[in-house]
């Protein structure tokens, strides 16, 4: 179903709007985000995507009303395995709890401009190579098998290239200033460690892009279908970090989960893209993809907590140990 260009531009109005009111009047000053605040803000970014999945019920049909819940479930539950990599970020760059919410901010409207990219291309790949339906699907049930057996792994940052060519290249401050990614010295720009952090992050975010967009076209190939629902999935990403920073570790059988899902969701694509038509119903799709992430969390949390190891001794989320920020804010 085309969608017209003054909805596109209605939503597009509706998002400049929420970011405008995070940036000018919700977070204007920097400060740590308190769990419950950001319990409030994830819980009305979910209100919203459920909002406007009535709307795309009415408005269009049943088919893209469920393709959309389908479609932010799963987007919403990749966006988890982001925050697993944002606590090891933090942790490594010991940046300190009031200025993480600036750095997920950029982070987030980056991420949002790389999936419209991708999205875009992908629908337009999709509808000109019919043949790409399997390789996407191919590479969603790879990943997802990868994803399985490596799903205890951790990332190493300590030796991480990006942040090794970037320190090669420019010149780090070695303690923050404030909420700035650069600033100059004596006439010689600097950056700062938080703009390292905003580089990883970023480069995290496109990772997983790579991942996630490939799943949410085996729901949908319609655009708008696909955008909205990342839309509304990444902009709570923020808010949801500061609800799971604290616990996320807790969450044990969470990965296992999101790689099964990856597997179920190629699957689809591959048996309804050769079949035709909708062979596996996203209703069907929907309720695993539920199943798989509402049953993996609650049985985590019967499992025994375990401190997370790559996290030092006493760190709490965006406060680091005594002597560690010496040594992770170089």
């Amino acid at each position: 179903m085309a969608t017209s260009p003054w909805v596109w531009a209605a939503f597009v109005a509706f998002v400049l709007g929420l970011i405008a009111l995070d940036l000018g009047v919700l977070h204007r000053k920097a400060k740590a985000v308190s769990i419950a605040q950001a319990a409030w803000s994830s819980a009305a970014y979910i209100a919203l995507a459920m909002v406007f999945a009535a709307g795309v019920f009415h408005f269009r049909s049943a088919e893209d009303g469920w393709a959309f819940v389908t479609g932010f479930l799963i987007e919403k539950s990749l966006s988890i395995d982001n925050i697993f990599v944002f606590v090891l970020i933090f942790g490594h760059f010991a940046v300190p709890a009031e200025l993480q919410h600036r750095v997920l901010l950029w982070g987030v409207l980056g991420a949002l401009a790389m999936r419209a990219v991708l999205i875009f291309a992908g629908v337009g790949l999709i509808a000109e190579f019919h043949w790409l339906v399997y390789l996407f699907g191919g590479f969603l049930i790879v990943t997802g098998i990868k994803m399985l057996l490596a799903a205890d792994a951790e990332p190493d940052l300590a030796n991480n290239r990006i942040i090794g060519f970037l320190r090669r290249r420019l010149r780090v401050t070695e303690t923050y200033e404030g909420e700035r990614f650069f600033l100059r010295r004596n006439g010689v720009l600097f950056a700062t460690p938080l703009f390292l952090a905003l580089v990883v992050i970023e480069a995290s975010d496109l990772v997983f892009a790579v991942d996630s967009i490939p799943a949410i076209l085996a729901v949908s190939q319609d655009p708008f279908i696909v955008f909205t629902a990342n839309v509304f999935a990444i902009l709570g990403l923020r808010a949801l970090y500061f609800v799971l920073a604290g616990v996320i570790h807790r969450f044990h059988y969470l990965k296992y989960a999101l790689a099964l899902i990856l597997v179920l969701v190629g699957v689809k694509m591959l048996v309804n893209g050769y079949f035709g038509g909708k062979t596996i119903p996203t209703e069907y799709a929907l309720i695993a993809t539920a199943a798989l992430v509402f049953g993996s969390i609650a049985l985590s949390w019967f499992r025994k907590a375990e401190a997370p190891a790559a996290l030092p001794t006493g760190w709490v989320v965006g406060s680091p140990a005594k002597g560690e920020e010496a040594e992770h804010g170089r």
